[in-house]
């Protein structure tokens, strides 16, 4: 069983100044989702955070007890879940111009002076998180599905609560597959 924790969980990552996580959700469509009642942890996500990943926990915990799961048992569950977060440096280069804003069309004296300008140039360093759940078929020891959230850290526990929070409500916003309408 412990073969199947092969998989990760992306946590919190917001391209540049995103307000919400980038989500991604992928399912086996041969699944029967309406048969799976149970699941088990085969697999936490762990991260720097021990109070953010158990408020992952709980939160996705919630979801699946929303749609009538339950946890049980490894040997009794339906479904495993697997979770991982992965979180990497990035950096943004931003070069600003500033200078004289006169002269410079046409060709000799129609022209005009061309003044001489400067440019500043920053670097920002930015956290990168990504959370990945799959979920697994107990009984196949198949993949059934898969989620993905990913967005900038942001440095107060706050916001990364809140992020990774309206991360998960976005990965489950359409689960199970199938039961919401096609947009």
């Amino acid at each position: 069983m412990k073969l199947l924790v092969s998989s990760a969980v992306l946590l919190v990552a917001l391209a540049g100044c995103a307000s919400t996580p980038t989500v991604h959700t992928d399912y086996d469509p041969g699944a029967q989702f309406a048969n799976f009642r149970t699941y088990t942890w085969l697999k936490k996500p762990e991260g720097r955070s021990p109070l953010v990943e158990q408020r992952v926990v709980a939160a996705i915990d919630a979801k699946l007890a929303a749609q009538g799961w339950t946890q049980t048992s490894e040997t009794t569950a339906d479904v495993g879940l697997a979770a991982h977060v992965a979180t990497q440096q990035q950096q943004s280069v931003d070069t600003f111009y500033s200078g004289p804003a006169w002269g410079g069309y046409g060709w000799g004296r129609w022209g005009g002076p061309v003044g001489m300008g400067s440019a500043t140039t920053t670097v920002r360093n930015y956290e990168v998180g990504t959370l990945v759940l799959d979920m697994f078929d107990l009984k196949t020891k198949q993949a059934i599905w898969r989620g993905t959230a990913s967005g900038t850290v942001p440095d107060s526990p706050e916001q990364t609560n809140t992020k990774a929070l309206a991360g998960i409500d976005k990965m489950f916003a359409d689960f199970p597959p199938g039961s919401a309408p096609a947009k």
